[in-house]
């Protein structure tokens, strides 16, 4: 049985555009185009088109200005990257988000001094959380 594709989810494309609009804000098609990494050789026409499918997907919204549209971020970088960690959470590990990070740890993907970091985050979100404020 085929997956139904999640339309919450952003294509690698599009990623790519909406970092450089994440980073730039407000921003033409010509910008953006010259803004995307020389290994995705795109026509101008192809950008225009991606970031048209992203402002019908309500990600970002364009103004017309000098004849051109400027397209800027709706979607915020924050809820994107928790998106794409809940589908690989989710898709990967089956729910498990311990699995993912114990898969970091055997990778040595966290390094002690990112763990240690973690453990500090963890430790102010359970000082937020416990009701006193």
């Amino acid at each position: 049985m085929a997956r139904k594709k999640n339309s919450e989810q952003l294509t690698p494309l599009e990623l790519d555009l909406m970092k450089i609009l994440w980073e730039t804000g407000p921003a033409s098609v010509q910008e953006v185009l010259e803004r995307l990494p020389r290994e995705r050789d795109l026509a101008y026409t192809t950008v225009q088109t991606m970031l048209n499918v992203l402002y019908r997907k309500g990600r970002v919204e364009r103004k017309l200005k000098d004849r051109a549209y400027y397209y800027r971020p709706v979607l915020s970088r924050q809820k994107a990257l928790g998106q794409m960690v809940g589908d690989l959470v989710d898709r990967v590990f089956s729910g498990s988000a311990e699995s993912l990070v114990m898969n970091l740890l055997e990778t040595r993907r966290l390094t002690p001094e990112k763990l240690a970091r973690l453990n500090e985050m963890l430790d102010r979100a359970g000082e937020d959380g416990d009701g006193k404020s």
